[in-house]
Parts: structure tokens; C-alpha cells; sequence
């Protein structure tokens, strides 16, 4: 007989520089599943967001944590993530309440999916070089007294890390742990949407003994402490995930001061089907909507297939998203929960409507989710959509939506996926796969899955265009968090 599910986390305070903070501000933490308060946090001071940035610098500087041996630094970091994973109970139903997703995902998805992901960036971390010989030619080592030439990858100082509401611990251990393992000081800021299960992190500071100042988790209902973490010349970097319209704020934030920025911000990504994989488009729309109710940046909401089988993937599209099961995800029977609130809601509401007055239809879905009183439920949703300019076809919606539409050849379809502003994902299925390899080559996104995923440690993303810059993951992601010294050394004569 299984164990019932744990409690949500109640730790409640704002975790800074190895002391847990009281603010003077409650923030209420809403189920978007019936619209209640189930826990409130602690705000966090912005006298203490500043206190958090100096004891970073502070921590930093002195060498406290950067000048630890690569070894030393996985095993402390070992003991965090063996501290988050014996509370994976509590933090999948935490993940579930504030988010609203189906307890499979929110438990094994974000808590044990990302500790087993966040150890394979470590050792990929302790697998890298991080001194390198430079390549020089030998009349120049010998004509300028040269004995060595090679590159060194070391930390880059304070990292403030801005993660988003729709994967609050798989984002923070996408930035926190190839940060930390480099060598860095790290400010974590989590959505004010969902900023519980983080506060996990702060307590697996203390009981893996990290240095007190390496990492804060700062709490904060408005923009304040974000707009202070961004700004102060203290922190020499800002990674953030989140949409593109916050994105270029940052950018502009971030600039005066001219710190490394780090972006994964939104998409509107296409998957585009061959004519001999027709078949499969209704598995994708479920895909692209799934456990997240289509709250994904890498979501591929466009669906792209021959314009003469149009009608017959709107028809499988619409009976793939009825079989999910909308409701509660206390429900162990539902599949998909709601969107994360009610201007989420109506974002959703709009878009359909807009679809509608430029030319669209909606196939299947398209309204509030029946049978809901209450929480921010919308129905899985199919669009028709007569030709790419519709604005359900360019703006990133971020709710359970996908539309389809035609292409007449490759070259067209080819056309349609890069038709929009944003560059982040994409998809091709196709039998012949030299040629859907060769479909994927000419598409202008940062990352295209051919007829598989893959979603690891080990190979990075990243955004072309207004979907962000610089990569996350991969070796690429660690090199994000350093920064690269050249050392030329000579005997003195």
C-alpha cells in the first residue's frame, strides 16, 4: 500500500545569505485550481534584497566558495540536492497547488526529473577542461619570450537568476547548479506566481553547509527587488527565462552597467509533418498542450501539415485533446490543470476571439472549461487558421492552444515556421529523415527535435531572434556562468 502524498512545503520565509528572513509583506500563494489562498510567504525586504547582494559580492571576493576545488564544490552540492530529493513528497504537492499541474509531473517531472538532471550538470562540469592551451605559433612563443599561452574559464561573479511560474524548480536548477558548480555566487528570484517550492532550496543551503552568502532566495510580490537585482553594480550577470517583454526590460536594466545577460524567453514554435507522417500531427497537438496546459516557451503550438490534409489533422488534432481529463490535479485522474490565473484566463479568451475576427475558426474547444465554478480552467483548444498572419498564429498565447495550417510544399512550410518573430524550438517528423534533417537545417530556431526529443543536461537551447540569448544547458550553459581569462607567461630576462 502506498504512502499518502505529503503536505506542501511550509517553510515561509525568505531565505538570505544563510538567514531566514520575516518581511513585513505577506504574499499570498493562490491554487489556480479553485482560486484560494493556501499558503502565504514572506515577502522579502528590499533592505535585505540589498543585504543579499552584498554578502554575494562579499562571498564571492573573498573566495569563500569560487577558490573551492571543483571536487569539494560537487560534493557540498551532492548534499543539496540529496536534501531536496528526500522532500520530493512535500515539493510535488507544493508544485501541484501552485502551479496547477497533475502531481506526475509536478513530483516526478520538476523534483526528481530535475535533481537527476541537476547531478549530470555537475558532472558534466567536472568533465570539462577548464584551462586550455591556446594556440599560437611557435614564431610567435619564441619571437616574444612566450612559454605559455592558454585559456582559463573561471567564474563570473554574482549571478542573479529569474526563474519563471510554469517550471519554478526545473528553471531554478537549470541556472542555480551550473552556476554554484562554477564557482558563483547566486540571487534566485522566483515567479511571485510560485515562489514556495523554491524556498526548498535555502533550506538545502544550510543542510549541505554552502557558505553563507553563495545563494539567497529572494520573495517579492511586485518588481522592486527584481528591478535592484538587475541593476546594482554589484551583480555581474542576469540570467532570466520568462516572456520576451520582461526580457527586453532587463536588457535595458542590465545595460548601464554592462552585465552579462542570459535570456530564454517566449516562442510560437512549429512542427511541421511530411506528408508520410500526417498520422502522427494528433499526437503532437496533445504534446504541445499536455501536463502544462500549453504553458511552455518550447511548446509547439503551430501545427504545419499539406494543406489538402488539413481537415483530417484538425479532426485528429480535436480527438487527441478531448481524451485529456481537465479538473483538479489533487485528482489523480486529471491530465491537465488549469492555466496559472485569471489574466492567464482571459489571455486565452482573447486570442481565441482574435483568431475568430481575422479569418480563423475554432475547431474543437475555445471556451472556459464547463463544469469549473471555480479556478482558471480553459478547454483544450484547436484553431483553423487560414494563413500565419493571424495574431493566434504570431503571438506566443502560453495556454492550451494549437492551431494548424496548411503548406502547399516544403518550401512553404519552411517559409510559414519562420515567419515569426521568435526563434526558440521546433519540430519535424517525417519516414525519409536525410530529408526532414534537411527541413530542420533550414529552420531558424535554436533547437529542432526530428521525429524524437530530447530534453538533458548534456545538449543545450537557446533562442534566434526575440526568443532570447546565449544557451542554457550543455556545455554551452556551464561556459554561460564563466568567463574566459587568456594567460600569456614568460620567463623575465
Amino acid at each position: 500500500m502506498s504512502e499518502a502524498p505529503a503536505g506542501p512545503w511550509t517553510e515561509s520565509r525568505s531565505y538570505v545569505a544563510g538567514r531566514w528572513v520575516e518581511g513585513d509583506e505577506a504574499l499570498p500563494v493562490e491554487n489556480p485550481a479553485d482560486e484560494q489562498t493556501f499558503a502565504e510567504v514572506s515577502a522579502t525586504p528590499l533592505a535585505e534584497v540589498r543585504r543579499a547582494i552584498g554578502e554575494a559580492r562579499r562571498a564571492f571576493d573573498e573566495g569563500v566558495w569560487a577558490q573551492a576545488s571543483p571536487a569539494e564544490r560537487a560534493r557540498v552540492l551532492g548534499l543539496f540536492l540529496d536534501h531536496i530529493l528526500e522532500q520530493r513528497s512535500a515539493l510535488g504537492t507544493t508544485v501541484m497547488l501552485e502551479a496547477g499541474q497533475p502531481r506526475a509531473f509536478a513530483e516526478m517531472g520538476q523534483v526528481v526529473g530535475g535533481v537527476a538532471q541537476a547531478r549530470d550538470y555537475i558532472d558534466l562540469y567536472l568533465s570539462m577542461p577548464h584551462e586550455e592551451p591556446n594556440p599560437v605559433p611557435l614564431d610567435e612563443l619564441v619571437g616574444g619570450r612566450v612559454a605559455l599561452s592558454f585559456r582559463h574559464h573561471e567564474p563570473i561573479g554574482v549571478v542573479t537568476a529569474i526563474t519563471p511560474y510554469n517550471a519554478a524548480l526545473l528553471m531554478a536548477f537549470q541556472k542555480l547548479i551550473p552556476a554554484l558548480v562554477a564557482g558563483n555566487s547566486v540571487l534566485l528570484r522566483p515567479s511571485p506566481l510560485t515562489p514556495l517550492a523554491s524556498l526548498v532550496l535555502g533550506a538545502a543551503a544550510d543542510a549541505a553547509g554552502l557558505p553563507h552568502g553563495v545563494l539567497s532566495v529572494i520573495v517579492e510580490g511586485g518588481t522592486a527587488g527584481a528591478e535592484l537585482l538587475t541593476t546594482d553594480p554589484a551583480v555581474d550577470m542576469v540570467s532570466f527565462t520568462g516572456s520576451t517583454g520582461v526580457g527586453r526590460q532587463i536588457l535595458a536594466q542590465a545595460a548601464p552597467t554592462v552585465k552579462r545577460v542570459a535570456l530564454e524567453l517566449g516562442g510560437k514554435s512549429a512542427q511541421i509533418y511530411l506528408p508520410d507522417a500526417v498520422e502522427r500531427a494528433g499526437a503532437g497537438a496533445l504534446g504541445a498542450v499536455g501536463m502544462m496546459a500549453g504553458q511552455a516557451c518550447v511548446a509547439a503550438t503551430r501545427i504545419l501539415v499539406p494543406a489538402d490534409r488539413r481537415d483530417e489533422v484538425i479532426e485528429s488534432a480535436g480527438k487527441a485533446l478531448a481524451g485529456l481529463v481537465v479538473g483538479d490535479p489533487r485528482d489523480p485522474a486529471v491530465t491537465m490543470g488549469p492555466v496559472i490565473s485569471a489574466a492567464q484566463l482571459a489571455r486565452c479568451e482573447r486570442y481565441v476571439a482574435l483568431a475568430r475576427e481575422h479569418g480563423g475558426r475554432v475547431a474543437s474547444g475555445g471556451e472556459r472549461s464547463p463544469g469549473h465554478a471555480r479556478g482558471h480552467f480553459f478547454e483544450p483548444t484547436v484553431l483553423d487558421l487560414p494563413d500565419n498572419a493571424n495574431p493566434a498564429a504570431q503571438d506566443e498565447i502560453f495556454g492550451p492552444i494549437v492551431a494548424v495550417l496548411g503548406y502547399r510544399d516544403l518550401d512553404d512550410a519552411v517559409r510559414i515556421a519562420n515567419d515569426s518573430a521568435y526563434g526558440l524550438s521546433g519540430q519535424v517528423y517525417g519516414s525519409d529523415v536525410a530529408l526532414a534533417t534537411r527541413v530542420a537545417r533550414r529552420l531558424r530556431t535554436g533547437a529542432v527535435n526530428v521525429n524524437t526529443g530530447v530534453f538533458s543536461a548534456y545538449a543545450s537551447s537557446g533562442g534566434y531572434k526575440q526568443s532570447g540569448l546565449g544557451r542554457e544547458r550543455g556545455p554551452e550553459g556551464i561556459r554561460a556562468f564563466q568567463q574566459m581569462k587568456h594567460l600569456a607567461i614568460g620567463e623575465l630576462r
